[in-house]
């Protein structure tokens, strides 16, 4: 598996598909390792795509220090110039779309058309689901008070009338085969530090590039109120909703296609 070092860290990323040149980032405790990944969604197959574990995650260097999000942002741009990709397509993904956020705005000659999924610019323009404060939740505890965060719809009722499917949820969302891994725990906590500070709100008229605000109608994570706001402050972004919940693209047949169209436009 490649690895590239920049920024004083050892970075694992992953590449495959043919086509546009797309940046994927990914979401809070983004890691690799866990099956299906972004490569065996329609983006592999629809462009020369790019993913990677971030700082403090999956198989990249986890310092236990303090992140940024410049940072990300900057481990962004330096993975860039590792592949020699003077500019990209960008796609982020809740907290990679924080991230994303900040890559554009940090470097804008970078990003030639960008996707925002399920995410937020903080500040007045309204955060995300604080993490940083059920970071004590652990396993089953954590899965039961997320799932009817992650989707609204999934709420005590419903759990009550689809036991075996509430079952499975909370089987999937509790799984975390990696906890016990050496700098874990530290890397997990440290970027949920610099999720915690994330503020674009007052950049974000500053964004040139086409951009695709994307999101879920049932979202309690990144809420639609949020993203109609985001969307609002970036000249002439587009904004669409879809069938779901946090894990829209997942949830929405439509929403793949819909955001491949946007980015090959």
């Amino acid at each position: 598996m490649p690895t590239a070092t920049f920024n004083g860290l050892n970075f694992h990323y992953e590449r495959a598909g043919e086509g546009p040149r797309l940046l994927f980032i990914s979401g809070t405790g983004g890691d690799l390792r866990v099956q299906p990944n972004v490569f065996a969604s329609p983006l592999a197959r629809a462009f020369d795509l790019v993913a990677y574990d971030q700082r403090g995650l999956g198989r990249t260097d986890k310092p236990d220090v303090p992140y940024s999000m410049a940072d990300y942002a900057d481990d962004a741009a330096a993975l860039l110039d590792h592949l020699g990709w003077d500019e990209a397509l960008v796609l982020g993904v809740s907290f990679g779309g924080m991230v994303a956020q900040e890559l554009v705005l940090r470097h804008p000659s970078r990003v030639t058309r960008l996707v925002l999924a399920c995410t937020s610019p903080g500040g007045e323009g309204g955060a995300s689901y604080p993490f940083h404060e059920i970071e004590d939740l652990k396993g089953e505890a954590r899965a039961r008070h997320l799932i009817p965060i992650s989707d609204t719809r999934r709420d005590a009722t419903w759990a009550a009338a689809h036991p075996g499917e509430y079952a499975k949820l909370i089987e999937l969302t509790a799984a975390d085969p990696f906890a016990g891994e050496p700098g874990r725990a530290e890397g997990a906590h440290r970027q949920l530090e610099a999720r915690a500070k994330h503020d674009t709100w007052d950049r974000l008229p500053d964004i040139a590039c086409p951009v695709l605000v994307a999101g879920g109608r049932y979202d309690g994570i990144a809420l639609p109120e949020t993203l109609e706001k985001m969307a609002g402050r970036i000249p002439g972004a587009e904004l669409r909703f879809f069938d779901g919940g946090h894990l829209f693209m997942l949830q929405d047949r439509a929403a793949y296609p819909a955001m491949i169209a946007f980015l090959k436009a």
